[in-house]
């Protein structure tokens, strides 16, 4: 049970093909011909049958015949057929190869699928490859050679020609999988084979739509944190909104949030077909960079300058020597050669020198990647200063990537870069480029590593008072609140607001002015006006009590002939802002189609639109994602001390964000929200307007109802599961207490801690492997998990230690974890168990089974299954004390499949 869902997919040992044949009524499928030609070009590994629908006596040759996967390329009649004879054989994977095929055809041959216990990929795909088991099941072109990158792409051209170009420039594939339109298997699920596919080292992802953001999230996230992936991403046009009804759904499209998402997910976007297979030659050559540093070593300054000019224009650092590398490299260099900023090696340099060069770049701390440009010149020999790269032992601790200018003169050279699988690219700019979008990745892992839960550190806010405010709104079937409301919402999650009180007469609006105190603001309040300034219905810096009486009536009439129709609450009367040197902020929130709720930060004001300042993250943030969002605006650079004015007060701004993450986590009616402008200072930030759109949600009230299914369904990224946390006495130590919490990514170092721990008994029962620690990819993937399709529960105590000094050291231990993984049915799960040797045996596994069985009844799960070795006497004892049936396990007899219904 441990194998991936997709592995009779994706790795068959046996593979039964419906292709028709030549005499069949309107001839056979050309795809049909196309998988014949495949498979006699390259032998599969495994066992290959062809079968024909229409074969009399199929009865008796299917008791015969069995198989992982069929590949079916017929005519679209033939096909519910074909899909059933596939069940009918044990076929617990099928490739429909077409085009063309509607929804209504593609979900009946879906209902065939499922009936029949079979993952379907396809209709509209064009099948996929596996170069390492000689498995080309599909009609994209000649099977491609084997190589270490991934390829899944939405389009059937893109593929085709992505594997001409690679066949073309020595690039080899793991997989190549294409998918279409209305298919079962979808990117998600693929994405999730090849992050535990261990042929697979990167993924390259061409995306025309996304279903099921939460899926997609989720696989992505969990794919990111094992392995480099890129995706290119068509439809960049911005989604407009006539519509909108505040600054954030007009100044937000929808390929911003796309970024977003992207750059929370640990994934790198890429812009264009081009930039696409430049990554590609990147991520096949297995260079991980870990810094935005880019060193460039020519023999020629014009290309170094070009290349310095990009690297500064797409915010990256060029990489410079430090002096100790320059004091050992300059003797062996020409007499012309220059180490202030570029590695210049002058127009006499000779391949030692090119080689001297890189070797001094990647073991110097001040450099994270290499770019090696040459340019002809009289005497200087291409190739072998190519063939100086190509001798580079690898791997190399940092990227390298090579720039051979010209064309007729280095052809060779790029030859034997290709041939040591060194990235090489004709231009400068596209070889930063191309360090640019993978160093990007380095950059995106530090943020895929937050999973901040829902609400942070902060005070409690008022949940409750605030969801009886949005219910009272949406009785009276409003959707937008007047800003009285929108400020009592903030309140509610202690933003800070200016006090503002609504007048409804001349006289009242003068009475409140002057308790407040001069100068003061005049606004208009109306359900019906988004925008005030609009309509004239905003006035600053009122004086005096006549002016506000003034003022008051003065703007009634103004507004009410510019917007006959609206609604007119009152006015409202708050006192200005005195911030000498503040700068003003903006904070909102927009719906994206099909990401959710997204958080924007930038420049605040009546320019909003103008300056187009936006910075977006999705929720949840923690004040690590709520920094870097700040860091991403124009503004930030007016945040520190800045033309005489001090530093604003940096923490109180990331407290307003983190309130607002909050406020869109718990409350899953908003949709739109401005909170502009946001007076920040070195004292601190004061909200001076805000203005909110809210909608009847469909979900149950996020986090009131304490069931983890019900909870946060509106948002993209599940957030940190922190109410599973619980506290419970040690056994036997005399008032010790020991944790059971959710994993944590930071646990990754204490998890392969435990698993080095364990006795080579307890580590067979776990793994059934002889390996002494977890791999890379598998500890990337116990620790980083999607809480809602999975979770794993950790134990971990403190340990306490004496210093040389005396001093009392404490650290935390993880001393077991237990661990369920929803299967594709959606309604069952399979989980494991784990406990350290020294703490077998004192009720920390049975309390882990218990909690981590709470949990999966919590998320609606309905039963629990799992292999557990038949030698294993403790842990079926265990589980039969829990409740679980033991049964033999007909496909292996050392195991045993317990069950437990939830």
């Amino acid at each position: 049970m441990d194998k991936h869902f997709l592995n009779p997919l994706f790795a068959p040992s046996s593979v039964v093909a419906f292709v028709g044949h030549a005499d069949d009524p309107g001839g056979q499928p050309p795809a049909g011909r196309t998988l014949r030609e495949a498979f006699r070009a390259d032998r599969f590994d495994g066992t290959l049958r062809f079968l024909d629908v229409r074969t009399k006596g199929t009865l008796e040759e299917l008791s015969q015949t069995h198989a992982d996967l069929a590949l079916i390329a017929l005519a679209p009649r033939d096909v519910a057929a074909a899909l059933e004879i596939a069940g009918r054989i044990g076929c617990t994977a099928a490739v429909v190869i077409s085009s063309g095929i509607g929804a209504e055809q593609a979900a009946q041959w879906r209902k065939i699928a499922r009936r029949e216990g079979v993952h379907l990929l396809g209709p509209n795909s064009l099948g996929f490859q596996r170069p390492l088991l000689h498995l080309n099941a599909g009609v994209a072109g000649p099977l491609a050679r084997s190589g270490p990158l991934a390829l899944v792409s939405q389009s059937g051209a893109l593929t085709a020609s992505m594997l001409d170009w690679a066949r073309q420039n020595g690039v080899g594939f793991s997989s190549v999988v294409s998918l279409g339109p209305h298919t079962s298997v979808d990117i998600p699920q693929v994405l999730d084979f090849l992050a535990n596919d261990q042929a697979t080292h990167s993924i390259i992802v061409y995306l025309e739509g996304i279903a099921d953001a939460r899926r997609f999230m989720s696989a992505l996230r969990s794919a990111s944190h094992a392995k480099p992936v890129v995706v290119l991403k068509a439809g960049r046009k911005p989604a407009g909104n006539e519509a909108a009804q505040t600054h954030s759904a007009a100044i937000v499209g929808s390929d911003d949030v796309f970024d977003s998402a992207l750059r929370r997910a640990g994934a790198v976007r890429v812009r264009s077909f081009v930039e696409l297979f430049s990554a590609a030659k990147c991520l096949a050559s297995r260079y991980r960079p870990v810094g935005r540093r880019l060193a460039v070593v020519t023999n020629g300054g014009g290309p170094g300058v070009l290349a310095a000019d990009w690297i500064n224009e797409i915010g990256l650092d060029l990489g410079k020597l430090s002096a100790p590398s320059q004091k050992v490299l300059l003797p062996g260099l020409p007499p012309l050669a220059s180490l202030a900023d570029l590695i210049d090696l002058s127009e006499d340099a000779q391949p030692a020198h090119y080689r001297a060069a890189i070797d001094a770049a990647s073991a110097d701390s001040e450099v994270d990647g290499v770019l090696a440009i040459f340019s002809p010149k009289p005497g200087a020999d291409a190739a072998a200063t190519a063939k100086a790269l190509a001798d580079i032992p690898r791997p190399m601790n940092k990227p390298l990537l090579a720039c051979w200018m010209g064309d007729s003169s280095v052809g060779k050279a790029r030859s034997v870069l290709a041939d040591a699988t060194i990235p090489s690219f004709r231009t400068p700019e596209a070889a930063v480029g191309a360090f640019g979008n993978i160093a990007a990745f380095y950059q995106n892992q530090q943020l895929l590593q937050q999973t901040p839960p829902p609400l942070s550190a902060l005070a409690k806010p008022d949940i409750d008072g605030a969801r009886l405010l949005i219910e009272s709104v949406l009785a009276e079937r409003r959707k937008v609140l007047t800003e009285m409301e929108s400020k009592s919402l903030l309140s509610s999650f202690h933003i800070p607001i200016t006090r503002t009180l609504l007048a409804r007469s001349a006289n009242e609006a003068m009475m409140i002015a002057t308790q407040l105190g001069f100068p003061v603001a005049l606004k208009i309040d109306s359900p019906d006006i988004p925008h005030k300034s609009d309509v004239e219905g905003v006035a600053l810096n009122v004086l005096n009590g006549t002016a506000a009486r003034d003022t008051y009536l003065e703007m009634m009439e103004r507004v009410s002939r510019l917007a006959p129709e609206a609604r007119i609450n009152g006015i409202t009367v708050q006192k200005m802002v005195r911030a000498r040197r503040g700068r003003e902020i903006y904070v909102g929130m927009v719906t994206d189609e099909p990401f959710g709720p997204v958080i924007v930060f930038g420049a605040g004001g009546t320019m909003i639109e103008l300056l187009n300042d936006r910075a977006m993250e999705l929720p949840p943030l923690n004040q690590f994602l709520a920094r870097r969002l700040i860091e991403r605006s124009r503004v930030a650079e007016t945040l520190g001390e800045w033309r005489g004015a001090s530093a604003v007060d940096m923490e109180a701004l990331e407290d307003v964000l983190l309130r607002v993450s909050e406020m869109v986590c718990e409350l899953p009616e908003l949709r739109e929200m401005d909170i502009n402008p946001i007076i920040v200072d070195e004292s601190g930030a004061i909200s001076v307007d805000a203005r909110i759109v809210i909608e009847s949600s469909s979900q149950g009230v996020a986090g009131n109802t304490g069931h983890a299914g019900n909870g946060y369904q509106h948002l993209a990224i599940m957030p940190y599961p922190a109410r599973y946390r619980r506290e419970w006495p040690l056994p036997g130590t005399g008032g010790g207490t020991y944790i059971v919490r959710p994993v944590h990514p930071n646990d990754a170092q204490m998890l392969q801690s435990l698993v080095q721990g364990l006795s080579p008994e307890s580590r067979w029962f776990r793994f059934v492997s002889r390996f002494h620690e977890l791999p890379p990819s598998m500890l990337s993937r116990f620790t980083l998990i999607d809480y809602d399709r999975e979770m794993a529960l950790v134990a971990v105590v403190l340990d306490r230690s004496a210093s040389p000094d005396g001093t009392i050291l404490e650290s935390e231990r993880i001393v077991g974890v237990s661990r369920y993984i929803t299967n594709p049915d959606q309604t069952s799960c399979e989980f494991s168990l784990v406990v350290a040797d020294e703490f077998s045996g004192k009720g920390i596994g049975s309390r882990l089974m218990e909690s981590i069985i709470d949990v999966a009844r919590d998320k609606g799960l309905a039963e629990m299954d799992g292999l557990v070795l038949a030698n294993n006497p403790d842990m079926l004892k265990l589980v039969r004390r829990l409740g679980f049936t033991v049964k033999s396990f007909p496909e292996d007899p050392d195991f045993k499949l317990v069950s437990y219904m939830l």
